[in-house]
């Protein structure tokens, strides 16, 4: 979409990060902002940055939680009535928690998935036929250079980014089979930068609560995570701006940190040769 002045953006994720980034880039576009977080706060807080960038902007917000599709249908129902339409959906909530992959609960499973994995499904679930009958539109996914080469320790993680891209490459070719050239997708695959994702579990629901053992190891690569993540070298601002620039490009991929191409040709070769499993960080 080349022109976004005027057009409506719904952002989940909207409260914090990423999500507030891509708020300020729209708003400084002209577009109008639906945001959707479990973090009411931070929205309001998106809501203010967003006027302050862009006088008059029209705004609306709703607490949702990704994981469940009639709270994602409810947030496509206020895009409908308050704008009349929604034009790009950035499918951009992400938790993350560590371990290894036996020590992980079923609670750890069904809330990572559920915000990382499902939480794209449901938004392109209650969207994309809002898109088709608009006749326009474009869905950017989140996920990450995780969904790509796999680290250790983040296994559910890992899991989860990788269903993110195969969603959004699917995406494209049933859009096509179903004649709909006027809306894109973009997925996007940043690696470490400066996020509040380290600290997700302070929104993770009481029902679903960590009992996982904290163990010498895993504390270890959760510092490693959280110092590579606090020491980014690309702003998220960058990043949102990098992701508006494609959406206006109609680009698929983003890979903010360039580097990250070269580890997955890295791993084709690794899969080529057949004899070991690829080792992201090997040599580091």
């Amino acid at each position: 979409m080349k022109e976004l002045s005027g057009k409506v953006a719904v952002i989940t994720g909207g409260g914090s990060g990423l999500g507030r980034e891509f708020a300020l880039c729209c708003a400084r576009r002209g577009m109008k902002l639906v945001l959707a977080d479990v973090d009411e706060q931070g929205m309001a807080e998106t809501v203010r940055l967003a006027e302050q960038a862009q006088p008059g902007i029209e705004t609306a917000t709703l607490r949702v939680d990704v994981s469940k599709l009639e709270q994602v249908e409810a947030l496509a129902g206020l895009a409908k009535e308050r704008f009349g339409a929604a034009h790009v959906i950035f499918n951009n909530a992400g938790v993350s928690c560590g371990g290894p992959l036996w020590e992980h609960t079923a609670a750890d499973w069904q809330w990572v998935l559920g915000v990382n994995l499902y939480g794209v499904a449901w938004g392109i679930k209650a969207f994309v036929p809002m898109l088709l009958e608009q006749g326009e539109g474009h869905i950017v996914n989140t996920a990450s250079a995780a969904g790509w080469v796999n680290a250790p320790g983040g296994g559910i993680y890992n899991a989860s980014k990788h269903a993110v891209v195969a969603l959004s490459e699917t995406l494209v070719f049933d859009l096509k089979d179903a004649g709909a050239d006027n809306i894109g997708v973009t997925v996007l695959s940043p690696a470490y930068f400066p996020t509040a994702i380290v600290d997700a579990a302070r929104n993770r629901p009481a029902e679903l609560a960590e009992t996982a053992p904290m163990t010498e190891a895993r504390r270890q690569r959760e510092e490693r995570i959280r110092y590579a993540v606090q020491h980014g070298r690309i702003p998220a601002a960058d990043i949102a701006e990098m992701t508006l620039q494609a959406v206006e490009r109609d680009q698929f991929y983003v890979f903010p940190h360039k580097k990250i191409k070269a580890l997955i040709r890295a791993r084709a070769e690794a899969a080529e040769r057949e004899t070991a499993a690829f080792d992201t960080l090997a040599g580091r």
